[in-house]
Parts: C-alpha cells; structure tokens; sequence
C-alpha cells in the first residue's frame, strides 16, 4: 500500500504549500509512490487516515493546539514545513508588543471577539520529526525530504553557516558591501539567494545548532555595525527563538 500524506495549514501565507505543487508538476514520479489524502491548497477530498502529516504555519490560537495534538496522534511522521512551522516566523513578530496591544491595533474595540495568542513554532506544541526550512521552502528539498522519509531515513537538513555557500558561489560578503547580514549564524542550503542579489541574509532557515555568537558581534565590530542593528534583523524571522532565549 502506498503511504498516505496529508497537508496542514495553521497561520501562514501558504507559499509553502504553493511551492509543494509547483515542485510535483515537475516530480510526477513522486505522486506514484505516494497517495495524498488531504491538501487544501490541490483538493477538495479530506481523507482522515494518514501516514506522514506536513504542516505549515505557526501556532496562534490555544485551539490550534488541539487541532496539532490530533495530527501528532494521527501520524507516524511530522514534518513542519517552512519558517512559520519551523520557527514561529514572521507571525511572531507580534510577540514583542502584549496581546492587548495586538488585538486593539488590528481589531479595535472588537478585539476580544477573536481568539488569539502569542505565536509559537508547532514543536512548541508537539513532538516534531523533521523539518523543511526556509520562506518559502526549496522545492528540491521538499523532495529529497519526502524521499528520505519514504526510504525510512532521518532527513538531513544542513547545518553549517550560509556564508559557505556565498564563498562557494564566489559571492561578495554583505558586508564589504556595507550591508547587515545573518549569514554567519544561519543555516545553508538556499543557495545563498539573499546574498547573491544583494541583499543579507535575513535567517530564514533558523540559526546553524552551534551559532558563534561570539564571532558574530567580532564581525559586527570589525565593520562599524551594531549588535542591536542585527537583532532587529533578526526579528523578521527569529523573534520567537530571540525572546525564548532571552527568558532563559
């Protein structure tokens, strides 16, 4: 029998999803060997019964959790799928103003209407088996993952700095160019796309296991930037994993 996969999506702009169809127009293959029961983004039929759940978006409501713990007891396998799953991601922005601030400035005197919370990555929530990074997700990882999965292997994700690849790439440092840039802490495996059109890299694929924090305020000095000036580049992407570390 052909594993049954499902796709989720919590709060998110669902480029990730979007990205999955795109990348199976052109891995047809892929779609012998699977059967997917649930995609809101390609079908309208919604199978319950699932092998392999795929989730995209971050936890923001309390009753997103358990729509997750149910998921998580469905499948044999997780996967979050792209910055927001990953790591709270751009929704978690928000988390530096009170959820009072947040429901006034975006509901008004309506605010206590709608259910929200501080956003969370989903393994805040549930155990998490693997992960796709990145905003939005590389379509040729989302298949090398898919494939490991199906092979029974523990997929493997970079984890070295993105400066490697910009050196790979033969690519000017952003910071010769005058530019802040994450690439020191983040994790490879975009190719180093920021940086290639100029622009720094801003951590979407999460910070490498083993960051050199220390190396990167030398870096900062040695070019006349701040640290302050990094955390609030980090903040797009990295506010919730920055506050978390913060309380510790």
């Amino acid at each position: 029998m052909k594993p049954k996969i499902a796709f989720f999506d919590f709060t998110s702009c669902e480029g990730c999803q979007l990205t999955v169809v795109d990348s199976l127009q052109t891995n047809v293959g892929l779609l012998d060997m699977v059967e997917i029961v649930q995609f809101r983004e390609a079908m309208t039929e919604k199978g319950t019964d699932y092998q392999i759940a795929f989730v995209e978006g971050s936890c923001t409501r309390e009753s997103d959790e358990d729509r997750l713990r149910a998921i998580r007891e469905q499948a044999d396998v997780v996967v979050a799928l792209g910055a927001c799953a990953h790591l709270g991601g751009i929704n978690a922005i928000r988390n530096i103003y009170s959820i009072d601030e947040v429901r006034d400035e975006v509901y008004g005197d309506k605010g206590e209407w709608y259910e929200t919370y501080q956003p969370r990555p989903i393994d805040a929530v549930i155990a998490v088996d693997a992960v796709i990074p990145g905003c939005p997700i590389d379509r040729d990882e989302f298949i090398a993952v898919v494939t490991q999965v199906l092979q029974g292997r523990e997929p493997r994700i970079p984890d070295h700095p993105v400066c490697i690849e910009c050196k790979l790439n033969e690519t000017v440092c952003m910071y010769l160019r005058g530019e802040i840039c994450l690439g020191p802490i983040s994790r490879a495996g975009c190719g180093a796309i920021c940086p290639k059109y100029g622009f720094g890299c801003v951590g979407c694929r999460g910070m490498i296991s083993n960051p050199n924090l220390e190396s990167m305020e030398e870096v900062l000095e040695q070019y006349g930037r701040t640290l302050e000036e990094a955390r609030a580049k980090m903040s797009m992407f990295l506010t919730y994993q920055t506050l978390e570390e913060g309380e510790s």
